[in-house]
């Protein structure tokens, strides 16, 4: 059988090689990554619909039950621009420190002649401290 393989493949080696990567890349582009992003639009529209459901029984309750679904709306929006600020301080941070890491390495690395390659840790670290300036400065605050 592996005779018959190499008769039809050629001699190269490097064929079961490329055979191994092309079978993985199809599972992976063509079946993996859609089944997981069809998976997770459906858990969303199952939280959607309970959470709908739950909003409208509890509107349908009483006058107190209006209220509350107002107010736990506004929770619910006042949580995720919580979460927003949250994870944009955290990626302005990340930012700052691979750009400060990408100039001590690239200095060690190269040096600091005339050609300054390790100003492009620069370019990380001022998107970090831009994303750290909108957060604290820009931002309208979470009530």
């Amino acid at each position: 059988m592996v005779h018959t393989a190499l008769m039809m493949f050629g001699s190269d080696s490097n064929v079961g090689l490329w055979m191994f990567l092309s079978v993985g890349a199809v599972a992976l582009f063509v079946v993996f990554i859609p089944l997981v992003i069809w998976i997770e639009n459906r858990r969303k529209e199952r939280e959607a619909f309970y959470k709908s459901e739950t909003l409208r029984r509890l509107t349908e309750s009483s006058g107190e039950g209006a209220k509350a679904a107002l107010e736990m709306l506004r929770e619910e929006g006042r949580q995720e621009r919580i979460k927003m600020r949250e994870g944009l301080k955290i990626g302005g941070l990340v930012c700052v420190a691979a750009g400060v890491g990408l100039i001590v390495f690239l200095r060690a690395l190269i040096g600091g002649g005339h050609d300054s390659p390790y100003l492009c840790g620069l370019i990380p670290g001022l998107i970090g401290v831009a994303m750290l300036v909108y957060v604290y400065v820009l931002a309208a605050p979470v009530e």
